[in-house]
């Protein structure tokens, strides 16, 4: 099955795999060879790529992306996001120091569009947390 995983600053995969998982507004979705057609909305969180059938859970790469649209057919699968950060990319500190500074900017929103604004930062930040861990995680 064909991957392309679409950011807006390029293309981050465009080769053969074997699963995807993904989140979508629906719940976490795994795709395979084969799979029905379908076209969900892709919510933050943490994109997993197996790339041979019989690799182990621990050899595949995960991705944080940010919302956006997963196109799935019988035999390849697209999905389009604002971003999309390789585990290997992200470096949890940084990750952990700029949630911290979206929880604050959140505390001291003063109106609405601040209070969305850090809410976003907050689950962009979170998400590249979870697949920071993920990926220490795989490295045992």
């Amino acid at each position: 099955m064909h991957l392309q995983l679409i950011t807006l600053t390029g293309i981050a995969i465009d080769q053969e795999i074997y699963e995807i998982s993904a989140p979508t507004a629906a719940g976490p979705i795994s795709v395979f060879p084969g799979h029905e057609p379908l076209v969900s909305v892709a919510i933050p969180g943490a994109l997993a790529v197996r790339y041979k059938k019989g690799d182990p859970d621990d050899a595949r790469e995960f991705f944080a992306i940010s919302g956006g649209v997963i196109e799935v057919n019988q035999t390849a699968v697209r999905v389009l996001v604002d971003e999309a950060d390789h585990g290997d990319d992200i470096i949890e500190a940084e990750s952990q120091a700029a949630l911290d500074r979206a929880l604050t900017l959140k505390a001291e929103a003063k109106n609405q569009v601040d209070i969305d604004h850090a809410k976003e930062l907050i689950d962009r930040h979170t998400v590249r947390l979870q697949v920071a861990g993920l990926r220490r995680h795989k490295r045992r």
